[in-house]
């Protein structure tokens, strides 16, 4: 006669099955989450960022504009005080225009190298979000045939001393469980 199984705790796959679901439930949107922001960061470089920057460099170049003409006419005008704080407004300008096309410099570079430096990081994160979508999914699966069998173990399962029950095995898919 086959030995029987030893089924100590059944609730305790039940309960490893729940929080394991819960598990899932709660990783799943974290990591779609980063996925979207580093989309988010692409969309960002690429158009509030360069756009922002391409309008204050129009801006600041028309200051500059303004700047160098009331240069022009305040020389024109004779007045050398006035001159000076001329001269130094249209420094000032270009030093703005001046930052302006170093952001618009920097805000290039950086959309250009943004896909090469977040794609290692990304990588684990996608195989982490493939293996908790596919191989802890068919876990939950399988945790739930092993849950039916082992429900259908103890029902078919000769209690101790009862000689009229079955045989104390179930089947499911091929498997057997002793």
């Amino acid at each position: 006669m086959p030995a029987q199984a030893q089924i100590t705790s059944v609730e305790a796959i039940e309960s490893f099955r729940a929080k394991l679901i819960v598990f899932l439930g709660q990783m799943r949107p974290v990591l779609e989450e980063i996925g979207n922001e580093v989309v988010q960061t692409r969309l960002w470089l690429q158009n509030e960022q360069r756009t922002f920057w391409e309008h204050e460099l129009r801006l600041r170049g028309r200051r500059l504009d303004e700047a160098r003409q009331e240069l022009f006419n305040a020389r024109l005008s004779q007045f050398h005080e006035s001159t000076a704080l001329h001269h130094m407004a249209v420094q000032r300008r270009q030093r703005a225009v001046q930052e302006a096309e170093a952001k618009l410099v920097a805000l290039k570079k950086w959309d250009r190298d943004l896909d090469n430096r977040v794609a290692p990081l990304m990588k684990p994160v996608e195989q982490l979000h493939g293996f908790l979508t596919t191989d802890m999914t068919r876990a939950v699966a399988y945790l739930d045939r092993t849950l039916r069998l082992l429900d259908a173990y103890r029902r078919v399962a000769p209690g101790r001393g009862d000689k009229t029950a079955g045989t104390g095995t179930a089947k499911d898919g091929g498997g057997t469980l002793k």
